[in-house]
């Protein structure tokens, strides 16, 4: 009981003080600010799930919390993953396309979120928004980096509210520590670390060979939307395309909007000008390499480098580490004092600070600065928290387009992705092979190359080979809708 309590006195504190933010108003009426937990049904937003197992299932159990909104409709390629929430939601109507979704429900229809797998992010998120639907998309943004730019400038033109599923963008410990920037408790930052304990699904295997019968509950076509065709294959669904280019993005796509954020924000970077990276080897079996070129590699260690801000010393240089690399212990750091398997390390001119996934439980080094730390308080904090990521989307859903700012709109989820999938460019650079000129065997031209990029071109300028990767040809009866 105690913690329901607390649920609703958060939501309603959130719903309170963004509706003054958002008007400028003392005077609410009684359904905005909560009262006995009323909202009258025509103020509510009516929202449809599009992938509601997993994440999905708990991104509409928050949004619904919030306590503004009615799931309207629920949408899922695969019955047995949509179970959980048909019958939480025992309203709201089913289908299994999407397109047939949008195209029979749509005049009845606030909001959309989008919970797929990363391929199928981008279209279905741009025929929402066509449709002048607010949409809230699970991070990464998209699969692609043209993606990316598509989406942020259609989030301009249909004037639509948008949200990223990083819901620590809106949480309380990237705040601390961009208040520790701000007062320059660290100096000017020169170096950051970001790592993760990611993949935890198998990655740098070959394709498996044998096939299965696709389970009944499955639509398998509509799984695989944009991507190539292929037979299905058992343990892909629901969790493990995440380790397949054609599907996923790898560790950094699945980690990196949590993880890259914080530096992102604190520092206010742009795209990053250059990177280059090394990678785990793809085995097939005991000390004999593989080339499975479909295939994420085991790990990865990537560095790019981001143009001076106000915060930094020069230029940022950013190391991303995955598949159990980490960055050296910091010396400030006591030998049993924890430094986790998620984490960010900020390296200034005059101090350190670090925090965890999210922007969670942000520290000075040494950790004794932080009893002494009164610091005041100076950036806004987002009510709710991490909840408040969802509930603030729904909300400015409701207030209408460019009425209340949101902490990972497309505006700043779309760079971000971006950022991240520049790091994926140099990932899948070193699979590329080439013939070597006498015949015998290939070349790896990726393999030793810092690439180049052009944020305005959208373009790699000097290792053409992967500029391939910057956007997909979709399968025949798909498209992104441009």
């Amino acid at each position: 009981m105690k913690k329901e309590k607390h649920v609703s006195n958060s939501r309603r504190e959130f719903i309170r003080t963004t509706a003054i933010a958002a008007t400028g108003a003392l005077i609410i009426p009684r359904h905005v600010l909560g009262g006995r937990g009323y909202i009258a049904p025509s103020d509510k937003l009516m929202v449809a799930g599009i992938g509601v197992g997993g994440k999905g299932q708990s991104d509409l159990e928050i949004i619904h919390k919030g306590g503004i909104t009615e799931i309207a409709y629920l949408c899922d390629v695969d019955d047995r993953r949509a179970a959980y929430s048909r019958k939480a939601f025992p309203k709201a109507k089913y289908y299994k396309d999407y397109r047939e979704l949008l195209e029979k429900e749509h005049k009845y229809i606030d909001g959309v979120t989008v919970s797929t797998p990363d391929h199928n992010h981008a279209m279905i998120a741009m025929a929402a928004m066509q449709l002048g639907k607010h949409v809230y998309v699970q991070k990464p943004l998209t699969h692609d980096i043209y993606e990316a730019r598509m989406l942020t400038e259609a989030a301009k033109r249909y004037k639509v509210v948008t949200q990223m599923g990083n819901q620590g963008a809106s949480g309380d410990g990237v705040r601390r520590l961009k208040d520790w920037m701000d007062a320059g408790l660290i100096g000017k930052v020169h170096t950051v670390y970001c790592w993760t304990d990611r993949p935890v699904w198998p990655q740098g295997i070959g394709w498996p060979e044998q096939k299965a019968a696709v389970p009944r509950p499955l639509d398998w076509d509509l799984w695989l939307g944009s991507a190539p065709y292929t037979d299905y294959i058992d343990n892909l669904v629901p969790f493990n395309w995440r380790g397949w280019w054609d599907y996923g993005t790898g560790a950094i796509g699945d980690m990196g909007a949590h993880l890259i954020e914080p530096p992102v924000s604190v520092l206010g970077l742009d795209h990053p000008v250059d990177v280059q990276c090394s990678v785990g080897t793809h085995y097939i079996g005991e000390f004999k390499k593989g080339y499975f070129p479909e295939s994420c590699p085991p790990s990865s260690h990537i560095i790019m480098t981001f143009k001076q801000t106000a915060s930094t010393q020069g230029n940022l240089v950013l190391h991303w580490m995955d598949g159990g690399i980490k960055p050296m212990r910091p010396q400030e750091l006591g030998a049993n004092e924890k430094f986790g398997d998620n984490g960010v390390l900020f390296e200034g001119t005059k101090g350190k600070m670090m925090c965890g996934i999210y922007g969670q439980d942000p520290q000075l080094l040494p950790l004794s600065r932080n009893k002494e730390d009164n610091t005041p308080r100076t950036t806004p904090l987002v009510p709710g928290g991490v909840d408040g990521h969802y509930w603030q989307w729904a909300l400015a859903s409701r207030a209408g387009y460019g009425k209340i700012p949101l902490a990972s709109d497309f505006s700043i989820a779309g760079p971000l992705t971006e950022t991240l999938l520049i790091a994926n460019l140099s990932i899948r650079g070193t699979n590329i092979r080439t013939p070597q000129k006498d015949g015998k065997g290939y070349n790896y031209p990726g393999t030793d190359i810092k690439l180049l990029w052009d944020k305005e071109a959208m373009r790699v300028t000097n290792f053409d080979l992967v500029n391939q990767y910057i956007k997909r040809e979709y399968r025949q009866g798909w498209s992104l809708g441009i």
